[in-house]
Order: structure tokens, then C-alpha cells, then sequence
């Protein structure tokens, strides 16, 4: 005769052999640059973060946003659009500004079927009020910009884009040009302005959002040449000890002269 707990100890076992023989294998990546981010699966994500406050799609319209608790998107909404089309937020309250992060995915286009493999290709940083320039790296800390004066800098009307550390031939599992082979891609950061930005840059200038990255230098050398100004490193040293620019000087109105 066979004692009755010690059986059912061993079917309970192997019970639970067979359920994690069954399971899926758990998924392994490790970032592409220094950020710690960038390259990183959702299931990761999710064990650094934890469960996310919110899940957002994108509407039609750039920037525009729909947004569920986790319960709902798993419930409802993910059945209806792709897995990638939702964004994990977290939000946290630092330093009297809101800091809100969004991890946007890709799907690893090596695998197949319903459910492939997500990365993160870009995280979008948001502050609510605008910041300063120069506050961004103490409420971000994953945000760490080269100090040296000849750093990679671009800007436009609109955004700055700087660029560090070497590039990754790995990255190129996250990036969607269809000749992506041909470049090298590197960490980009990109500080956005929504109101403009002033054509003097200074430490002061505000800034709404900031995006971790993938963007190719090279390419930009030899496309972005109009779109993309070069322009000193605004997180270097010298760049607070600049002379400020002379004022412009206005030219007044003409006044017209009328006969008596």
C-alpha cells in the first residue's frame, strides 16, 4: 500500500512539472546603449517598472491619445488594434513637475505568429509644466548627455537633438527604414519645444517632452543637412559661460510727413 499524502504530494508536483514544461520560455534582452531602455522586451519593462499605470493609443492625429487602466486595455481594448499599438505610461510627481513616461514597442518581424516578441524603440518623456533646459537630467536620471563641447548637436525650430556613445548594430532590430543596413544607428536624444524654440538656445529654455531614440548620425550628415543645424552642446560647461548676444537693435517705424 502507498500512503495517500505522500501521492497526491507527488501528483501536485508533477502537476506543476507539466504546467512549466508548457509555459512559454521567458524572454531575455539586454539594452543597446547606456540609457537602459532602448531594446528592452515589454516583459521587461513590466519587471522594472511594474504593472503600468496606464495603457495609451495613438489616434490618426500626431499626438493624440486615448488612455485605459491596464484591467480595461487586457479586458477589451487589446483584442481590437495590434499588441504594439499600446504604450505603457508611468507617471510620478517629482520636483513639483509631472514626469511621464511612455515605452513605445515593435513586434520582432523575425518571428512568427499572433503574438511576436515586443521591443522598445522609443520611450517619450513628458513634463507638465515645461521645464528648463538644464533640469531635465536631475528629473530624469536615465538622461545622461555628453558634456563635451563638440558632442554631435542638432536643433530646429521646434526640437534639439544630441547624440551619444557608439553605435549598435543591434539597434537595427527596432528601426523601420526599410535601408536600415546601410547606416550606423546610435543613442538620440530629442527635447521638444511645443511653443518654438528661441534662435538663441540657453539654459532657461523650456521644454515640453524628451524622446529616447535610435537615429543614424551618418545619415543625418548626409540628408539632414537642411533640416538639422548644428549647433554648440547645450549641457557642456562653456555653453552657460557664453556671452549673451548683443540685443538686436529695432529699426523704428517711419512716420509719414504730411503737407500743412
Amino acid at each position: 500500500m502507498f500512503n495517500l499524502p505522500s501521492a497526491r504530494s507527488s501528483v501536485m508536483w508533477l502537476l506543476a512539472a507539466g504546467l512549466w514544461s508548457a509555459s512559454p520560455a521567458v524572454l531575455h534582452a539586454t539594452p543597446f546603449f547606456e540609457d537602459g531602455f532602448l531594446g528592452l522586451t515589454q516583459r521587461e519593462v513590466h519587471d522594472k517598472f511594474g504593472v503600468p499605470h496606464a495603457i495609451r493609443s495613438r489616434k490618426a492625429a500626431l499626438r493624440v491619445f486615448s488612455y485605459y487602466s491596464p484591467g480595461d486595455w487586457e479586458k477589451y481594448f487589446s483584442k481590437l488594434v495590434s499588441p504594439e499599438n499600446g504604450e505603457d505610461v508611468y507617471t510620478y510627481a517629482r520636483d513639483g513637475v509631472q514626469v511621464r513616461y511612455a515605452f513605445v514597442y515593435t513586434p520582432d518581424r523575425r518571428e512568427e505568429g499572433d503574438f511576436p516578441t515586443l521591443y522598445v524603440r522609443r520611450v517619450e518623456v513628458e513634463f507638465t509644466p515645461d521645464v528648463p533646459l538644464q533640469a531635465i537630467p536631475e528629473l530624469v536620471r536615465e538622461f545622461s548627455p555628453s558634456t563635451t563641447p563638440d558632442a554631435p548637436v542638432f536643433r530646429s525650430s521646434l526640437w534639439i537633438l544630441l547624440f551619444k556613445g557608439p553605435a549598435s548594430k543591434k539597434a537595427e532590430l527596432v528601426v523601420e527604414d526599410w535601408n536600415k543596413e546601410d547606416w550606423e544607428w546610435s543613442l538620440a536624444y530629442q527635447l521638444f519645444s511645443l511653443k518654438g524654440l528661441p534662435d538663441r538656445l540657453t539654459v532657461e529654455t523650456p521644454i515640453d517632452r524628451l524622446e529616447f531614440s535610435v537615429q543614424s548620425l551618418p545619415r543625418i550628415h548626409k540628408i539632414g543637412r537642411y533640416t538639422h543645424e548644428p549647433v554648440p552642446n547645450p549641457y557642456s560647461p562653456d555653453f552657460a559661460r557664453r556671452v549673451p548676444a548683443p540685443p538686436v537693435a529695432r529699426k523704428p517705424v517711419p512716420v509719414p510727413e504730411y503737407a500743412e
